[in-house]
């Protein structure tokens, strides 16, 4: 992004002198700002200039398209994803001037009146060049349709982040295993499809089941006792400890349309489970793809991976056993746990109708899709709008939440966070087989067990389960895949 941020060292230097101690000089500080509302200005005109000057989509011009991974034929207009980079950076340098500003302003004689006319202008041009580059140049304008825009790292650096997070596996051989998993899902699918009349099309089922979804205003109201369900279930089989004030302290809160554009379903934060659903902002269509998206049997599965036995469960004993492990949290436990216990309540069979088994078959499907798509971008095998298209058409969303999802994928957390599900739930998986099945422990002293184990990686806490001797140089070799066996 250099290109596009000649300024950054001379608000660089200022904020470093501060954080060294260094006594600012006024003077020299205002001399510093002076010419950056210039260059700044210059810089957004000449950029302006060079799209104006650039041939349009389309036109006969030599070159090729360009990924938007890679920068552009012509060096001077970055691409849309660099732009939109620039753009956040240029709002970084922004806020870290303004708390140097505000440091010294009326603290100490004569800085104000050195310094203010330029801090103003440099602030102003900081400002309205971030803003062009997000909305102008990368496209960013807050709306539906704004362009998907990330970029892929490629297989070694996936390769690398593997290896970090213990998983001894390959990309390709992660993307095989999902795509075996999710053929799975299409059988049970098309189970419960017949159980509900309607043959082998499980699309038409989904569909049916989309349909099922409560009246505005009372969405929270069904997740309240689906809640009050899901703890009664895992009390009542005696599955995991399930600490009273735990079980109580919790609550719903609806999230905002502009929120739900990359959180499109429920999920969890700060002791609230939060909740999409329709808004009166919406237009029509998108009241009714939220309606559906997250309908009774969807809602049903999602509830207890949020709260207890999941997230919630999980948060309440991560912050009081061994806290300091935190530092070391990684998705294919924090994520891989929630999800693990969609597959236990499946096995336990939690859902009891086709039509509840089809909105847990879509979730579970969900996130085997989450490893193809991911994967495939980052290993430059398909684009966003590729990732959108597989997941209406092969999982069934609807497009706004389908959208909302891959915008998150690629914009929002790491490369491996969605692989994180679907594979850290199967390694605890193989763990229950190994210890539960086999008699080594029961069901809640195992649950109870890795709860206290902190968010590292599940290979690890296998490790400490099992008792084994770990070395420095230790390297991940659990293949704890087994081939499909359910």
């Amino acid at each position: 992004m250099s290109a596009w941020l000649p300024f950054r060292h001379a608000i660089t230097a200022l904020t470093i002198a501060t954080v060294r101690g260094e006594r600012v000089n006024p003077e020299t500080a205002a001399a510093t700002l002076a010419p950056l509302a210039k260059t700044i200005t210059q810089l957004q005109d000449g950029l302006k200039a060079a799209k104006a000057a650039k041939p349009a989509k389309g036109a006969v011009s030599g070159s090729t398209e360009q990924n938007e991974a890679t920068p552009t034929a012509n060096a001077s207009i970055p691409t849309a994803y660099q732009a939109l980079q620039a753009s956040e950076a240029a709002t970084e340098l922004s806020n870290r001037l303004k708390r140097w500003f505000e440091n010294y302003n009326g603290f100490m004689p004569e800085f104000g009146w050195w310094v203010r006319e330029p801090y103003d202008g440099a602030q102003k041009a900081l400002e309205a060049y971030a803003k062009y580059l997000k909305e102008e140049i990368a496209g960013v304008k807050g709306k539906d349709e704004d362009p998907l825009l990330g970029k892929a790292i490629g297989a070694e650096s996936l390769c690398r982040r593997l290896d970090h997070e213990f998983i001894p596996y390959s990309p390709e051989e992660l993307i095989a295993l999902a795509e075996r998993e999710f053929a799975w899902c299409e059988g049970q699918m098309k189970q419960a499809s017949r159980e509900m009349g309607l043959g082998d099309d499980w699309k038409a089922a989904m569909a049916r089941v989309k349909q099922d979804y409560v009246k505005p205003g009372e969405q929270d109201t069904f997740v309240r006792s689906e809640a009050r369900r899901a703890i009664a279930f895992v009390k009542d089989h005696d599955l995991v400890t399930v600490p009273p004030d735990c079980e109580e302290c919790w609550g719903t809160r609806m999230l905002a349309p502009s929120a739900q554009r990359s959180m499109p379903y429920a999920a969890y934060g700060g002791g609230d489970v939060l909740l999409a659903y329709a808004n009166e902002s919406m237009s029509q269509e998108d009241k009714l793809m939220a309606m559906r998206g997250n309908n009774r049997p969807f809602t049903r599965n999602v509830i207890p991976h949020e709260l207890i036995p999941g997230h919630h469960l999980q948060l309440y004993m991560a912050a009081r056993e061994r806290p300091h492990r935190g530092a070391f949290s990684t998705p294919f436990f924090v994520e891989g746990w929630a999800l693990y216990w969609e597959m236990r309540l499946w096995e336990l069979k939690y859902q009891s109708t086709p039509e509840d088994r089809i909105g847990a078959l879509f979730w579970r499907m969900h996130r085997c899709a989450r490893i193809i798509v991911t994967l495939k971008f980052h290993l430059g095998k398909m684009t966003p709008e590729e990732m959108v298209s597989f997941l209406v058409d092969r999982v069934g969303h609807e497009k706004f939440g389908a959208t909302s999802e891959v915008r998150r994928y690629i914009s929002g957390a790491g490369p491996l966070y969605q692989a994180g599900y679907m594979l850290g739930g199967l390694q605890l998986i193989a763990l229950h087989k190994e210890l539960v099945t086999s008699g080594q422990m029961t069901e809640k002293q195992f649950h109870d067990a890795v709860l206290t184990l902190g968010p590292i990686p599940v290979e690890l806490i296998r490790a400490s389960l099992l008792k084994q001797p770990l070395k420095a140089d230790f390297k991940t070799q659990w293949k704890f895949d087994a081939g499909g066996e359910k």
